[in-house]
């Protein structure tokens, strides 16, 4: 698969799931990118092996802790990405760490909706905002033209659940805090991609579809493979441009409604 073309690229949450199978695919492009910052809460623990084994097999892949949650791993996590980049920026960051708790209207509690928007909505704001300085520099070095993922972007992985208008999987679950966290999350999106404009860095928010992981599984069958869903993603952010800043498209690159 030739797909994305670019050079650097952060992964959050990239142990299991959506974020394992993106570092995945980028390794087994033939125009890979040279590094790939895959990070978790926990590379050491048992639930990372998968990338580990991954990084042992593959140059260029950086296991690197970071927990969304917790500021102090943040910064610690983009003091160690300037340092392995040695003056170089960063191309793409992609935002996939995130969370789901079961709840209805009636259910929901004050917990469990703090914990998912902190996870699902404040972690990708301060990962960009750490990131911020190393995405500016990406873009200012780049002899490309307007916008691009190849140049400087950020790509917030939120889910069609989060659609106002189509209130996607209703019949499934109503996951209150879930569909809430996404909606603001488009809501960042849409002003980090007016925020960072001037930057010529590229905001997208992103749907995979509703994908066989252990978060999709918890609502139901889902219809649809992570090697698929991901196949689908890596070539949509390599036809992206200016155009679709600050848009809400899902794996198949069609626009959704907010």
């Amino acid at each position: 698969m030739e797909g994305l073309n670019t050079r650097t690229v952060l992964v959050t949450g990239s142990n299991r799931g959506i974020g394992l199978e993106i570092v995945k695919q980028l390794v087994g492009q033939g125009n890979r990118p040279a590094c790939i910052f895959a990070t978790c809460r926990d590379p050491e623990g048992p639930g990372a092996q998968e990338l580990r084994n991954l990084a042992a097999k593959h140059q260029g892949i950086e296991i690197i802790p970071l927990d969304t949650c917790k500021l102090p791993t943040i910064k610690a996590a983009a003091a160690r990405v300037t340092e392995k980049l040695n003056g170089a920026g960063l191309n793409l960051l992609i935002n996939n760490a995130g969370i789901l708790k079961l709840s209805t209207v009636e259910s929901e509690t004050e917990e469990n909706m703090a914990q998912v928007y902190k996870t699902n909505v404040i972690g990708p704001m301060l990962v960009s905002q750490a990131f911020l300085p190393l995405l500016r520099k990406a873009a200012q070095e780049s002899p490309q033209k307007g916008m691009s993922c190849g140049k400087a972007a950020i790509v917030n992985m939120s889910s069609e659940c989060g659609s106002i208008t189509n209130l996607f999987a209703w019949e499934f679950d109503q996951v209150i805090s879930y569909r809430c966290s996404k909606t603001a999350l488009n809501m960042l999106t849409r002003c980090q991609s007016q925020g960072f404009a001037k930057d010529e860095i590229l905001c997208i928010t992103f749907h995979p579809g509703w994908l066989q992981t252990d978060m999709g599984n918890q609502l139901g069958p889902p219809p649809l493979t992570l090697e698929c869903s991901v196949r689908g993603v890596l070539k949509t952010l390599a036809g992206l441009s200016e155009k679709d800043n600050g848009a809400f498209v899902n794996w198949e690159g069609k626009n959704l409604p907010w």
